[in-house]
């Protein structure tokens, strides 16, 4: 749904689209000039002197050709940042997603906590009304309980901007009906024998930066061609005392200019593409490392939370409920563990949140499959 209603795609393709306009009629032979000049001479009975003219260029230096080549190269540029886009599209719904899920999660645990809260209030109330708990330890409970809601509150707030940004992303309107999965799906990245190699075959940033530095070879060719010049003819009829035909031939001499600032400007722009495709790739890899590094990391401790963290803090709580029913209410220790237990329970989910965001982000870094790399280069030969 994402790739046909997302608005920024919506603009890729349609600037895709010009530049597909611009490859359509690219390296067309000029129009003909046609010319008319007449005279009167107006001191004698002298008939009306008059010629006609038309004048052709005749590209022999293959300009055009070249002019060709490189509006393909723009377009195939063009096309390469429209596969981007929809690749970058489809993780950043992806990413959006988990961090809903997360967050109505999250609700939905804080929700929890406050139900508790208030249950403990009214069991604490009791107890302080017979004169077994103090006021000042009773208090404790209600102020729990206010800062619950609070945090409750704050959290559906988030719930509501996270689904507004992912609604957004699907190009749906903000109150758009629609069921949205609360469960975080868990993004285990593909691993690569050679991750650096995949980068540089398969990675969609890259593909737009040699694209470029295509378009700026292309043009470096247009350069140097257009030193070479192109012959002008021309014919006519004319007449003055008699008929007459006309014909004239112009070569430009490349003997000065030679086009030569605009060479080396093309020349610097293609080192410019170069280095541009150089740093990016750099930046890939470190991209790569850090998203690897982070995935090993939250799914390590992931792991700890869930094995050794929260039964413990399970069994805690529910040791606690049971004195908690027979009467015998300990507020620190009774506070500290719904706190603790919350907190552990909102640790390992921002640590799931990361995790599947890692995970995300290695896949979106390595690229797509052959066949939809395939596909936007059948795209782009259709475009053609």
């Amino acid at each position: 749904m994402s790739l046909f209603y997302n608005p920024d795609l919506r603009l890729k393709r349609l600037e895709a689209g010009v530049a597909l306009a611009a490859f359509e009629f690219a390296g067309l032979w000029e129009d003909p000039v046609f010319g008319f000049d007449a005279a009167d001479v107006v001191s004698n009975a002298s008939p009306l002197e008059y010629g006609l003219t038309i004048g052709l260029t005749i590209p022999v230096s293959g300009r055009l050709g070249v002019e060709k080549d490189r509006a393909g190269a723009a377009h195939e540029a063009a096309m390469r940042e429209v596969a981007d886009a929809e690749w970058r599209t489809r993780h950043d719904v992806r990413r959006a997603w988990a961090t809903h899920a997360a967050a109505t999660e999250n609700e939905r645990l804080l929700a929890e906590a406050f139900d508790r809260v208030g249950a403990l209030v009214e069991i604490t109330d009791r107890l302080e009304t017979g004169g077994v708990l103090r006021r000042v330890e009773g208090r404790l409970f209600r102020v729990e309980l206010s800062e619950r809601g609070a945090a409750l509150r704050d959290a559906r707030l988030k719930v509501r901007n996270t689904r507004r940004k992912l609604l957004g992303l699907m190009g749906l309107a903000p109150d758009a009906t629609i069921e949205l999965p609360s469960a975080i799906t868990a993004r285990e990245p593909v691993a690569f024998e050679d991750p650096e190699a995949r980068l540089i075959e398969r990675n969609t940033r890259l593909a737009i930066e040699r694209a470029r530095y295509r378009v700026a070879e292309e043009s470096l060719r247009l350069e140097v061609r257009e030193q070479y010049p192109d012959i002008s003819i021309g014919g006519g009829y004319g007449s003055e005392d008699d008929d007459r035909l006309l014909l004239g031939v112009s070569i430009p001499i490349p003997l000065w200019n030679a086009n030569r600032a605009g060479i080396a400007q093309a020349r610097a722009e293609r080192e410019l593409a170069r280095a541009r495709a150089e740093v990016v790739f750099e930046g890939l890899l470190r991209e790569l490392d850090r998203a690897l590094a982070t995935y090993t990391s939250v799914r390590t401790q992931s792991d700890v939370y869930e094995r050794e963290a929260l039964p413990l803090l399970d069994e805690q709580s529910r040791e606690v409920d049971r004195l908690v029913e027979l009467g015998e209410v300990d507020t620190v220790l009774l506070l500290e563990t719904l706190t603790r237990e919350l907190d552990a329970k909102s640790r390992l989910l921002e640590l799931r949140l990361a995790e599947s965001l890692a995970g995300t982000e290695i896949d979106a870094l390595m690229g797509p499959e052959a066949e939809t790399t395939q596909s936007a280069d059948e795209r782009m030969g259709a475009g053609s």
